[in-house]
């Protein structure tokens, strides 16, 4: 997600025709030259799993001023997909500040968007909230209606909201400023009581200490899970947006109990880089989807094309939508390998 605190805001890249190929065919894509991305300027990308046949896409856009959503038979088509305009933020008040990263998610036969929102007159007095639709179509704004705020431990700075089920529990891990913690973002995670209020008390799962979340900020936000192999994996975004921002990874067993800390362990090192050979730089806030085949991991992020950038990287509007096959080691874990991205049939 886009990141912002103390008036300041932390801030996004493709496979080519070959490394489509082999995506489609279930193989690793080989490094290869920038491409044209998926999505251009269209950070914080989210890609549901096909749900009737449809993958819907949202993210953040450059102006921060509303939500909006893509849908496409194939991956590729939500490059040219037509874009509907689902919310806009109020003219003033409550969520009249900057919107990001929203993202899409059916849960028992409803569509919910979960998003965070500034004030009109504090735009980085950032909460976490939630809409809900019972159409089918999620891309119809008629359907939408604001369920509320996402009520936390603490009235501070949140986002990245993400949900997933497991175990026929459904949790919620999100982002937020704890205070006396110093540092910007640490992750949290809670079970929820439906989409949009918590059961339980937040646990903290990660803070920013190494050398590679801390740069330019202490960041860990932009959470994504995923299942797999008797183990949940949690992706998060760590350091500041510009050509520092990389991907972390937590780990837990699939069968611990996932309110624990204890359960999480973090990767000693980052999992996705800034990669000049490829020409990406800042890939982060990521989130996953599956292939046309339903099996094979697709990871989705959002880089940049060029590593410099003039003034403050909030309002560099080219971060870009970009995918490609997610690998797996021999041990289970995942190889995200280097920032490629691309766009096509996957």
């Amino acid at each position: 997600m886009t990141y912002g605190i103390n008036r300041r805001a932390l801030l996004l890249g493709g496979l080519g025709v070959a490394g489509l190929g082999a995506l489609a065919a279930g193989r690793p894509a080989a490094a290869a030259a920038p491409t044209p991305p998926l999505i251009t300027q269209r950070a914080d990308p989210f890609i549901t799993r096909p749900v009737t046949g449809m993958y819907y896409f949202t993210g953040s856009v450059p102006e921060y001023d509303r939500i909006i959503v893509r849908g496409a038979p194939a991956i590729a088509g939500l490059s040219t997909a037509t874009e509907s305009v689902i919310w806009r933020r109020p003219p003033s008040g409550r969520m009249g500040g900057h919107i990001w990263a929203p993202e899409l998610h059916r849960i028992d036969g409803r569509w919910y968007v979960y998003f965070a929102a500034g004030d009109a007159d504090d735009v980085f007095r950032v909460r976490m909230y939630v809409l809900e639709s019972a159409l089918a179509d999620p891309r119809d704004p008629a359907g939408w209606v604001l369920r509320g705020q996402i009520a936390t431990e603490w009235d501070s700075f949140s986002l990245d909201a993400t949900t997933f089920a497991h175990r026929g529990r459904r949790y919620l891990i999100w982002a937020q400023s704890e205070p006396e913690i110093a540092v910007n973002s640490s992750l949290y995670i809670a079970e929820l009581s439906n989409p949009w209020t918590l059961r339980t008390k937040p646990v903290r799962i990660a803070t920013p200490t190494r050398s590679w979340e801390i740069q330019g900020y202490r960041v860990n936000e932009g959470p994504a899970a995923l299942i797999r192999n008797g183990r949940v994996f949690v992706t998060f975004s760590a350091s500041a947006t510009d050509a520092r921002y990389c991907l972390g990874l937590l780990t837990a067993d699939a069968n611990a109990d996932l309110l624990r800390a204890s359960s999480w362990v973090k990767n000693p090192q980052p999992v996705l880089t800034s990669n000049e050979p490829t020409g990406q730089y800042g890939p982060g806030h990521n989130s996953f989807t599956v292939g046309a085949d339903g099996v094979t991991d697709v990871l989705v992020y959002h880089a940049r094309d060029y590593r410099d950038i003039t003034g403050d990287p909030l309002y560099d509007p080219n971060r870009h939508t970009r995918v490609q096959k997610l690998g797996w080691n021999a041990d289970g874990t995942p190889s995200f390998g280097v920032p490629s991205g691309g766009a096509g049939p996957i």
